[in-house]
């Protein structure tokens, strides 16, 4: 039973990441018809800038390295960043929207990064 879930959280974390970034490149997910003002500038401003295509660039290939199992624990600490960029900007720009997405990849990647706890212990050990 353990090893399933950790199986299919690794799996549908890797997916979303991979739709999600893709969707910068190839957009096929519609955009939600009101989003805030704040939250809207801030977006972009990113693609303005071609900062998007470096951080969906980064969200994609952590996800298929998720998707593909191999280097896991270096797709965590990658995806850590990303998720604690995704729940800031849904706390500080669009907290209506913080349930249930943000949190659910949060939990999944709880669930992923339990199974490498003792790999990624030394990352929280003061130098």
């Amino acid at each position: 039973m353990k090893n399933s879930l950790y199986t299919a959280a690794r799996l549908l974390l890797g997916l979303m990441f991979v739709a999600f970034g893709l969707n910068d490149f190839v957009p096929f997910i519609p955009t939600p018809p009101s989003i805030p003002q704040y939250a809207g500038i801030f977006f972009g401003t990113m693609v303005q800038s071609h900062f998007s295509w470096f951080v969906f660039g980064v969200q994609v290939l952590a996800g298929l390295l998720l998707v593909i199992n191999r280097y896991v624990p270096f797709a965590l600490v990658t995806l850590a960043a990303v998720i604690a960029n995704i729940i800031a900007f849904h706390i500080t720009m669009w907290p209506a929207t913080l349930v249930p997405m943000p949190l659910a990849v949060t939990l999944l990647w709880f669930v992923v990064a339990w199974r490498y706890r003792h790999q990624l212990n030394p990352l929280l050990r003061p130098a």
